[in-house]
């Protein structure tokens, strides 16, 4: 008798057992579909976060590119022609103020754009002939990539032009009629907006 006894309280004892687990199994399942739920509430508002998030951060890399590093204009005029045509677009990069010779700069003088070649850098001496060639620091120059001559511009620069500290000389490729430094003199480190590092072709957009 008392061993049936037992028998019945051990089996009362297995049984509450899995009550419990099944009780806990069902507490965990209604716990997930609860966190699903949530879930799927919240994803459309991660959704829209996310894409606001990278669209700021968009925003503030093309105004860190175009605002702080590089700038972007328009060709004005045919001054640069045949490289550059009146209209293209030039990119150019506003923290390059260690300027070269030969570098192709964007100007702004007298609230005006220009763009231009550097054909002479502080401490040059600039010189253009009557038979229309340049001289710099009293050597002729040769230039492979200009057709064409230098003409002087007469009421405009006194010749020979020596440059002085933050000091440039620059030229249009198209040295007939190109307003540039024969025209306005020297430019100011200061007035040059950038260095240009590439073009889109107008015909292209």
């Amino acid at each position: 008798m008392e061993k049936n006894s037992k028998n019945s309280r051990a089996d009362e004892a297995f049984l509450n057992e899995e009550n419990i687990d099944d009780t806990e199994k069902t507490e965990y399942e209604e716990s997930d579909i609860k966190i699903d739920k949530k879930a799927k509430h919240r994803s459309p508002m991660n959704y829209i976060q996310v894409f606001f998030i990278h669209a700021f951060v968009i925003v503030v890399a093309l105004w860190l590119m175009f605002g702080l590093f590089c700038g972007i204009t328009s060709m004005p005029n045919t001054d640069m022609s045949p490289q550059f045509k009146s209209g293209d677009l030039l990119l150019f990069y506003r923290l390059g103020k260690d300027v070269k010779s030969q570098d192709v700069v964007v100007v702004k003088k007298n609230d005006t754009i220009y763009v231009g070649r550097v054909v002479a850098v502080p401490g040059d001496t600039v010189e253009i002939t009557d038979d229309e060639r340049l001289i710099i620091n009293g050597n002729a120059v040769i230039e492979h990539n200009i057709s064409g001559s230098t003409p002087r511009y007469e009421g405009f620069v006194e010749y020979p032009v020596t440059l002085g500290d933050r000091e440039y000389f620059i030229l249009g490729d198209a040295r007939a009629g190109a307003e540039d430094s024969r025209y306005f003199g020297k430019v100011d480190s200061k007035e040059i907006m950038g260095v240009v590092i590439t073009m889109i072709r107008r015909s292209n957009i």
